[in-house]
């Protein structure tokens, strides 16, 4: 990699890759397989909170094969959607990770959609059950449109529970749902659309939900929760009734002072799944959760996987 024009992937040049989940689950077990080899590296993920509501946060990780290190910075801001934003915008930066040269700049909204959803989707590779057919949302914005296309791609769903509250967002996944022959039920309350799915998503935003409102021990015998809001929505308790809690990164974990869910729930973290060292499921009625705050590694996986597709057209 040498010095020249940095190139820029928006969410229009993305979106003609046509990346599939099946090539994000493959290229986030690789980096995390280099990780616990030592050759792929990250950082805790930096945070920083105003006096005004406002959410900046920065990743960082790197590998050399190929030599790229990712950094992603990001603010949520829930003042944005007063002049026609989205709350959360954000830019992944590519550096050469041998000469720290520019290579790429990757919208980041785009990135986070990818890397949320393929993280969950790489959680219920192993831990929900593979004839899942009923997918509940709690809450119905970009995060949830990722996990319907993901979801749909790996199991034969044929409905989908929706609660939420913004009516264009509702609209918009029942239609996406539509397109992929998914029937859709709009339910009057969250705990409705939890109540029987074989596969939950809550994905609230960090400025939306004031305390705890969603129990998981209410969740169906073999119910597979992947929860991309911090574990926000639910009663920290609850998770203890599961038979199993995966978070992304245990490491990380243990350097934030705020827990995803009480230690003592914790069973594993994504690495184990990926090396085999935790099981998923042990059984068709066992119930599991993915609680996460969002990975370096996911974002390195989805923007290196993005920056080679885009140059094996050339």
């Amino acid at each position: 990699m040498t010095a020249g024009p940095i190139l820029h992937l928006s969410d229009s040049d993305l979106d003609a890759l046509a990346i599939t989940y099946a090539e994000v689950i493959g290229m986030l077990e690789t980096v995390l397989q280099g990780a616990s080899q030592g050759r792929v590296w990250s950082a805790p993920k930096s945070v920083i909170q105003t006096h005004d509501g406002r959410y900046m946060m920065a990743t960082l990780a790197a590998m050399d094969d190929p030599p790229l290190l990712a950094t992603k910075s990001l603010v949520l801001n829930a003042a944005n959607s007063d002049v026609g934003l989205p709350q959360i915008n954000g830019t992944v930066t590519l550096l050469s990770s041998v000469t720290g040269l520019p290579v790429a700049t990757i919208d980041g909204n785009w990135i986070t959609g990818l890397r949320t959803a393929g993280l969950s989707a790489l959680a219920a590779k192993h831990m929900a059950r593979p004839d899942s057919e009923t997918l509940g949302f709690v809450g119905t914005g970009l995060q949830a449109r990722q996990h319907l296309r993901a979801f749909a791609e790996m199991f034969p769903l044929k409905r989908i529970k929706i609660a939420g509250r913004g009516q264009p967002n509702i609209d918009a996944l029942v239609d996406m749902a539509r397109q992929l022959h998914i029937k859709s039920e709009v339910c009057t309350a969250p705990k409705e659309a939890i109540v029987d799915a074989d596969i939950v998503v809550t994905s609230l935003t960090h400025t939306s939900v004031a305390a705890p409102f969603l129990d998981a021990a209410t969740l169906k015998q073999g119910a597979f929760l992947t929860s991309v809001d911090l574990g926000a929505p639910w009663f920290p308790d609850g998770f203890g009734q599961l038979d199993r809690v995966i978070i992304d990164d245990v490491a990380q974990e243990s350097t934030l002072p705020n827990k995803l869910v009480p230690a003592g729930a914790v069973t594993g973290d994504l690495s184990d799944l990926v090396a085999g060292t935790q099981a998923g499921r042990l059984s068709q009625q066992d119930r599991g959760a993915f609680v996460f705050r969002g990975h370096a590694l996911g974002d390195l996986a989805g923007a290196a996987l993005a920056y080679l597709k885009f140059n094996a057209q050339d």
